[in-house]
């Protein structure tokens, strides 16, 4: 055996080892009990002990709460329908899945699979999944709840593992949070708390959201390889051979004339439907532009984007079922609507646990002062330059596995982290850039982004023995490789002085 061999073998026993004792916990329904369970008990012990930490912007001092005291029950027991029914993935999911559950039922979706099966080169397929799902994060949540099953579906129809496919699309849209060929929310929102942050040492100075727009834009064409890379040569191998089928039967089979009447249907449509989108965005004065600045990164058009993507599936799906004659009446559009609603059960079950596990890690505080805490810890470990700024990566990439919003940890280690940089000479757009980083590479494997459990319960309708460590064993090796592949580019720009955007440089 030779040493690359030795090598490849050595971390394939790892992930073997991640997967057989990922496997041997509970299901991820218990798990989320449990996780609870322990949040609840920790608060308690930092209630009574007196765990505190000083938010760095607001001077304010965060304490924790004890929630198993008498007001923490009765907030429990009284909030709780509140928690579940305003958990943000639930609706989203529900409402989004309504429009690609009629389309998968219809027929529309395997039709379109082996359409492109049979047209479209099958090389190009991963790298276009992974393209889209960088691209697509700019839909935020949307993006983690259509593509993964959609992607599955399509190497289902390439006779490729469909978990595959599945993991390979959640990382490029979770993973690659921070890479994207456009300006998107994040962008605006991120930027807003890097201008409050640096205000503490230069009150003239403005932030604006295309500040690291070069660095983003290069990583998308550094990620995309790197996750097909991953994909072929680590992911499909380990998971082996898929031996079920298609749900709604042979993928690789000729279509039909009426399927094929029915795609052509769906495509009038949905063109239909996206010339009028375009009209409603593209004017200075559209409808779903913001109404005083024109903008569409902040507009009614990003607010709507759950209901417009319902309607992206909904009409083509219609459209194709009318045309393919899977739909003959009203009463058939209610059946299939129901039949792709009934496979959410699971879903819905386990959001409502992760909906009070999440919020009971709110309302203790701990996520707060914990990330408080360790920025402390790293300010007064004596590092500087690189090694500091990698250091700082590194630390963000822990704190998302207990704190997913990239908002919420900004607004936090923002005050500390831009103000500290900025001191040693650098600027507050490439401190944003380190964190940007960080942020990114671990939301494919922290359980804390609701929507891990959202592709558990996908990947069991492909294998219902699915466990939590093949999945996460699966989903590894994108962390591992983005991590390293993105702080290399970090150290590219760090060492060349390259620009980072607009006007945006790393020095001051």
């Amino acid at each position: 055996m030779n040493n690359k061999t030795k090598k490849k073998g050595v971390f394939y026993r790892f992930l073997d080892w991640i997967e057989v004792n990922g496997n041997k916990l509970p299901d991820v329904l218990t798990l989320f009990v449990i996780f609870t369970a322990i949040i609840l008990i920790v608060s308690a012990i930092a209630g009574l002990s007196g765990w505190s930490a000083v938010n760095p912007a607001t001077k304010e001092k965060i304490e924790a709460i004890n929630l198993l005291n008498g007001e923490g029950i009765k907030r429990i027991l009284s909030e709780m329908v509140k928690n579940f029914v305003n958990f943000p993935p639930l609706g989203l999911v529900l409402v989004v899945m309504l429009g690609v559950g009629l389309a998968e039922s219809t027929g529309l979706i395997s039709a379109f699979m082996r359409k492109v099966v049979l047209s479209a080169p099958s090389k190009l397929i991963l790298p276009i999944i992974v393209i889209i799902g960088i691209v697509g994060n700019a839909a935020a949540d949307a993006a983690l709840i259509v593509l993964p099953p959609v992607a599955a579906m399509i190497f289902l129809a390439l006779k490729r593992n469909p978990i595959a496919g599945l993991v390979a699309a959640y990382a490029a849209v979770a993973g690659g949070f921070s890479a994207n060929i456009i300006i998107n929310v994040l962008d605006a929102m991120l930027a807003g708390f890097t201008e409050t942050s640096a205000q503490i040492i230069d009150p003239e100075y403005k932030a604006n959201p295309a500040m690291n727009y070069y660095f983003l834009l290069a990583s998308t064409f550094v990620l995309l390889p790197v996750a097909v890379f991953v994909t072929t040569k680590i992911v499909e191998p380990r998971l082996g051979e898929f031996t079920g089928s298609m749900p709604d039967g042979e993928a690789s089979s000729e279509l039909t004339a009426d399927e094929k009447r029915g795609l052509k249907w769906a495509t009038i449509t949905l063109s239909a439907f996206v010339i009028i989108l375009l009209a409603l965005t593209l004017p200075q004065n559209a409808l779903l532009r913001h109404p005083e600045t024109g903008s569409l990164v902040v507009s009614p058009f990003m607010d709507s984007l759950v209901g417009i993507m319902f309607l992206f599936f909904f009409i083509p799906a219609l459209a194709y079922g009318i045309g393919a004659k899977t739909i003959k009446s009203d009463r058939d559009v209610a059946e299939q609507l129901t039949k792709a609603m009934s496979g959410m059960g699971y879903y819905i079950v386990l959001a409502f646990i992760a909906a009070q596990m999440i919020t009971y890690f709110s309302w203790s505080n701990l996520g707060a002062i914990f990330a408080i805490k360790g920025a402390e810890m790293l300010q007064s470990i004596g590092l500087v330059g690189l090694p500091l700024l990698i250091g700082f990566i590194i630390f963000t990439a822990i704190v998302n596995l207990l704190i997913a919003s990239a908002s919420a940890k900004w607004a936090l280690l923002g005050p500390v982290f831009v103000p500290m940089f900025m001191l040693l000479g650098y600027s507050p757009a490439f401190t944003q850039v380190a964190y940007r980083i960080g942020d990114s590479i671990t939301n494919v494997i922290t359980p804390m982004l609701a929507y891990f459990a959202i592709l558990l319960s996908f990947a069991k309708k492909f294998d219902k023995n699915m466990g939590v460590g093949t999945l996460i064993s699966s989903l590894i090796p994108y962390t591992i490789a983005f991590g390293v592949f993105w702080i290399t580019l970090f150290c590219i720009w760090y060492f060349f002085g390259l620009p980072l955007g607009p006007g945006s440089y790393i020095e001051l």
